[in-house]
This record gives C-alpha cells, structure tokens and sequence, in this order.
C-alpha cells in the first residue's frame, strides 16, 4: 500500500530521484541450494517438505534450478519451469559427508547467469556453515557483491547446543550477513515442524516487493563500491516498518 512518495533512496549519502516505482508480482528465477551433508540426515526429509511448500506458491512463469551439496557442489537440475522434476530430484538424494556450502552458493550464482528472469533469487537450506570448500567466505562475499541476486537462507539448528559443531554455530550470522548484503532475509529454524510456514514467509516476500531506480547522480566509472540506503516515510497511523533491500553494488570501471 506504499507510494513512490513514501520512500526515500541514497547512494553514498546523496538523495537520488527515483525514476521507476512498482510493486507488482513479476516473474522470478529462483535457484534452491539444498545441503545434502550427513549432519541433515536427521533433518532433511522435514527440510525437502519445505522446499515442497515454497514450490506450491510459483508464479507459472518461475523458472527453478537445484543445487545440491554435501563434500562437492553439484547441479542436480538445471532451469525447469516443472516443480514436479524438482521435487523428484530431491526425494532420490541421501545426506552424506561434509559441507561445502560456499562451493554451493558460488555454484548458485554462477548458474544465475543463465537466467531468464530480471529478478532473481537463490534459497539456501543448510544446517550450518562450511568446513569442506574450495571457495573461501571472502570469496563469496565479493561475488555476492557483484552479483544482482536476491539471498533468502533457512539456518536449521539442533536445539540442543551441545549436539552443534563449530560450524553449525557459525552458520546463522555467516548467512544472515550475506542475505542482508542483497536485501533478503535468514530465518533460524530449530523446530522443524515451523518449515513449511517459513518457506511459505519467503515466497510471499519475494513475491510482495516494491521495485525502485535511480539514474546514480554519480557518474564516475571508478569501478568502487557504493552504498544504497533506503528510508521510508510512512503514512500516518503505520506502525514502524522495517526495510530490506540491496546494501549497494559496484560502479561501472569504464
């Protein structure tokens, strides 16, 4: 219910004229980057039936691919329109061996490229962070950085703190940071049974956003970092909002 008006965007600190307003439900592509390491065995057939929920809501012009990871990242189906392959690909997979997490998102965004849609996004459910890749946590932030993708992460966690290792308590902040980097959002689960109703959250927010462009009054090709900040003035009688959205993005270098 929010207007052109009630928002306000900055890059690096300048106010910018903001040029295009909508908020309607657009098509989106959307890669799945499902952990498949032994320590979701005992979590992962609970983990699949969210995936299934968050599938039940697609626009019929989604487009989906799945990565799935345990000791290596691998594409486990490509761009497919069809939930039902993908549902099928996850039943016949088994948890197994360690977690190379950031191998899976790398493999992720890399597979974006592919991508039919303007909007994209990827959703990572995974029970903790990375002891097993070839790609280093700074490596995926700057990839992250650069790419114009849209992080959702589930963080399922064993309620029992003892039972978690190292990286299972890292896990929660390493994704709520990289989601946050590109306006998206992790959700820590640690009763399984709430699953289905968080991926239900995900896919209705990726499906209720509000899209906003700038020309950037800047115009330097220094190939820099530049920081977005969004504000909003609600209407009267609004509750306090909260915002997420893209924390910023590279100038062009020439």
């Amino acid at each position: 219910g929010l207007e052109r008006d009630n928002f306000r965007v900055f890059e690096d600190k300048v106010e910018q004229e903001v040029m295009h307003f909508s908020g309607e439900d657009v098509p989106i592509s959307i890669g799945l980057i499902f952990d498949m390491s032994g320590s979701m065995s005992n979590k992962v057939d609970a983990a699949r039936l969210a995936a299934v929920q968050f599938f039940r809501t697609a626009n019929p012009d989604d487009e989906f691919f799945l990565v799935n990871f345990n000791d290596r990242a691998q594409i486990a189906s490509r761009f497919t329109t069809s939930v039902e392959e993908l549902q099928t690909r996850l039943m016949f997979i088994a948890a197994r061996g360690r977690t190379a997490l950031f191998d899976g998102i790398y493999l992720g965004l890399s597979q974006m490229k592919g991508a039919r849609q303007a909007k994209r996004a990827l959703l990572i459910v995974s029970d903790g962070g990375d002891n097993h890749s070839r790609y280093t946590e700074r490596d995926i932030r700057d990839f992250v950085k650069e790419s114009d993708v849209q992080l959702y992460a589930i963080c399922l966690h064993d309620p029992i703190a003892s039972r978690r290792t190292a990286e299972e308590l890292s896990g929660p902040t390493l994704l709520s940071e990289l989601a946050e980097l590109t306006g998206g959002r992790a959700f820590t689960v640690e009763n399984l049974s709430d699953l289905p109703d968080i991926a239900s959250k995900i896919s209705m927010e990726l499906r209720n956003q509000y899209v906003l462009a700038y020309k950037p009054s800047n115009g330097a090709r220094t190939g820099k970092w530049r920081k977005i900040k969004v504000k909003v003035v609600p209407p009267k009688g609004l509750p306090p909002l909260n915002i997420y959205a893209k924390s910023g993005y590279y100038a062009p270098s020439r």
